[in-house]
């Protein structure tokens, strides 16, 4: 051990980094044993390291940023977000809002499943009936409402909804097509889709796929003929991987990871602006009497965060603090106001609220973010600052914390979650994760509990609008309203950063965090 000569006083930065390293040492043991893939990929195989366990190639309740790319590598959905955000077709050639409640729509012509099935008009609704029926669904969140499927020609069909949703055509990118015969409620284990590649052997239990390329993809050969995909937790262990040519590509790698791999011969980063928000949101399920049903002592403990030295420290300037409940990347987002540190404030404000001495429960997923145990611990030690003691608990990938995320596990204050912005929309996204009621709240879909009439009201409102100049008007009004609520203690918008092999190219990395695998190639 390497001692600070007396006369050097560590510097705040150089603290957060032995108190997050000391944190995540202790959070992060019960994967050091892991260990990495071994075997480097053939010459015409692809091998993915992903950070979380890809339990499945449904997108139902499976939902991190970086499946998406294998999952639609295997299943398709009517439309699809591409570069710069923008809206592409997929399974549909013509996607129209024909009323202000009305799409038309019509599938491609000549598409089939990789057995050989035709794609279908009752797969579509089916599909949607599917999605309806899924609680807890991140994708169900999204949607104002489901829209209903009128078939009109046997490839041609109408989706109405009650109330307008201008940006139907963007929300259906989410709803995967499965053939009607095979499609559940729960997540599908079976691999049948429209994509480029099959399900040639899995082990969802580990996390690992096989992919194979299905010969007659209607969308054109791809280049890529397997693709490994691989869980490894332990991120050391993927980034050693990477360096000896064992994994092609990882995903969401932290600073110090960027850092190592940094003009390293054989390896290449791709990095871009992300659409997910990051939050220590709020348990909005606690009884009336509880310190954190009163919005003053949620705002207090915001106090309470140096989110400078987050991002400067343990991010490594990886991110950026949030202005906003949403990024300010989408489209329709509002700046609504700053987090600032101040934890004599904190200890003020607390103890006038009658707040002195309080305890709190962190709880998240490891993976759910870069870096996240030791955002955890240093949150925790500025906690301490303010005179509030705070547990940790770390859920490892494949957990149960879906069950306390809906308030059917056991007992929790703060969450760190990440929210992707998978439409480039803000209404959307706060569609999920603000507008919920009562019954969403009884069926486990209310987001953390937040349930509040008036804002839902304000966004359905909002999402019903088909004039962009007043939806937008509608939009930052409620978007203030929210941010009013103090829903979350601290937020930022991570940037996305993957690291590849040389060898691979035609990586386009997405904001949305994920790519393409119909473009990629392999090289030599």
């Amino acid at each position: 051990m390497t001692r600070t000569p007396p006369s050097e006083t560590p510097s705040r930065r150089t603290l957060l980094r032995w108190g997050a390293a000391g944190g995540a040492g202790l959070a992060l043991s019960p994967l050091t044993a892991c260990a990495g893939p071994t075997g480097a990929p053939g010459p015409g195989t692809l091998t993915l390291g992903l950070n979380r366990s890809l339990v499945s190639l449904d997108n139902k309740l499976n939902q991190f940023d970086a499946a998406v790319t294998v999952q639609r590598a295997v299943r398709q959905a009517l439309t699809a977000i591409g570069p710069d955000m923008r809206l592409t077709q997929v399974l549909a050639d013509r996607f129209e809002m024909t009323a202000p409640t009305t799409w038309s729509v019509r599938l491609r012509d000549g598409i089939r499943y990789s057995d050989g099935r035709p794609v279908t008009v009752d797969d579509v609704a089916t599909a949607v009936r599917m999605y309806g029926k899924v609680a807890g669904s991140f994708i169900l969140g999204l949607f104002p409402e489901l829209p209903d499927v009128e078939a009109t020609g046997e490839r041609t069909f109408r989706l109405h909804t009650r109330k307008p949703v201008p940006v139907l055509d963007r929300l259906m990118a989410n709803i995967l097509i499965t053939p009607a015969k095979d499609n559940r409620p729960e997540e599908l284990r079976s691999g049948v889709g429209t994509g480029p590649y099959r399900v040639a052997g899995a082990n969802s239990g580990a996390g690992e796929y096989t992919l194979a390329r299905v010969p007659g993809y209607w969308g054109g050969r791809p280049p890529v003929e397997r693709v490994r995909v691989r869980f490894v937790p332990e991120e050391s262990s993927r980034v050693v991987a990477l360096r000896s040519g064992e994994l092609d590509v990882i995903d969401t790698i932290t600073p110090d990871s960027a850092e190592q791999l940094t003009g390293l011969p054989g390896v290449h980063l791709e990095q871009t602006s992300g659409v997910r928000i990051c939050q220590f949101f709020y348990n909005f399920r606690k009884p009336k009497k509880h310190p954190l049903a009163d919005a003053r002592v949620r705002q207090a403990l915001t106090y309470a965060i140096d989110g400078e030295s987050l991002v400067r420290d343990v991010l490594t300037d990886s991110a950026e603090q949030a202005q906003g409940v949403v990024p300010l990347s989408l489209e329709g987002a509002e700046r609504t106001g700053r987090y600032a540190h101040d934890p004599s404030r904190a200890r003020q404000l607390l103890r006038s609220l009658g707040a002195d001495g309080l305890r709190i429960k962190i709880i998240w997923e490891s993976g759910e973010f870069a870096a996240d145990a030791s955002v955890m611990e240093a949150v925790a030690e500025m906690l301490k600052e303010a005179g509030v003691r705070a547990t940790l608990q770390q859920f490892e990938p494949g957990g149960d914390i879906l069950k306390w995320r809906q308030g059917k596990g056991g007992d929790w204050d703060v969450i760190g979650n990440g929210f992707p912005g998978t439409t480039g929309q803000a209404t959307t996204m706060l569609q999920a994760m603000y507008a919920g009621t009562a019954e969403d709240e009884r069926t486990g879909d209310a987001f953390m509990g937040y349930v509040i009439p008036g804002i839902a009201r304000q966004l359905s409102d909002a999402a019903t609008e088909t004039d962009p100049a007043t939806r937008d008007r509608k939009l930052a009004a409620a978007q203030h309203a929210v941010w009013d609520t103090w829903p979350a203690m601290w937020a930022f918008v991570p940037k996305t950063v993957l690291a590849r092999r040389a060898r691979v190219d035609g990586v386009r990395l997405l904001p949305i965090n994920s790519y393409d695998l119909t473009a990629v190639r392999l090289e030599g």
